[in-house]
């Protein structure tokens, strides 16, 4: 799975995809994530991507020109079953479009920045808006890297037990049942015998019961 991040802050994102299970997934060559900056294509000296709004108003627009160079050269590169537009006008990110993502093969993201980016890239090339929730934030470099790490942790050989992100919160519109290890009492506090008694069709009825109840609490409208 590849993903090209199309970005004026490359080095925002170095570090969120040089560590743990994103840094492990490339290694193994399970994932690739390529960052591109925006700069590169710009088409006057000064290397600006931005330029005042038509119809006045306060902020800057990121202009048509350099989004659509790098769209362009990389989509003759390859083909692309995604070209996301991380924005807090998008759909809302959940575990749905996370797994419809991790099936695919290659995703562009692009990380908006300033007041907002030229409608003409949204209409032309943009086929998916996506926002990680509702509230707005400096750039779309962050959001970028939470929908690169909840979809990769899905992709078949980047988790160690596989069957891990298959019983994560929000799988089945449940959230998780509540964790416990070692040791079995501190301070006073125990851990469930269930747990301790070795039977997994009671330890699975036990956890489904609790995930009800949490999401129950919690989340109702998970369960409408």
């Amino acid at each position: 799975m590849r993903f090209d991040i199309i970005s004026v802050l490359p080095d925002l994102l170095t570090s969120p995809f040089a560590h743990s299970i994103l840094q492990r997934a490339q290694k193994k060559g399970v994932a690739e994530i390529v960052v591109h900056n925006l700069r590169d294509y710009a088409t006057n000296k000064q290397k600006s991507v931005d330029d005042y709004p038509y119809g006045g108003g306060s902020g800057m627009i990121m202009s048509v020109e350099p989004f659509a160079l790098c769209i362009e050269k990389l989509q003759n590169e390859r083909t692309y079953d995604e070209i996301i537009f991380m924005t807090p006008d998008g759909e809302t990110l959940n575990q749905g479009i996370a797994n419809q993502l991790s099936i695919q093969k290659n995703i562009i993201i692009l990380c908006g920045h300033y007041k907002g980016i030229d409608q003409r890239i949204r209409d032309i090339y943009v086929t998916r808006e996506i926002s990680i929730g509702d509230y707005v934030l400096s750039g779309g470099e962050l959001p970028a890297a939470v929908v690169v790490d909840t979809v990769v942790r899905l992709v078949p050989g980047v988790l160690n037990d596989e069957t891990s992100a298959l019983s994560d919160s929000f799988q089945g519109d449940l959230l998780d049942a509540p964790l416990y290890t070692r040791p079995a009492e501190w301070r006073g506090h125990k851990v469930p015998d269930v747990l301790l008694s070795g039977h997994e069709a009671k330890i699975n009825e036990w956890r489904h019961d609790e995930a009800v109840k949490r999401t129950q609490e919690r989340r109702p409208d998970l369960l409408k």
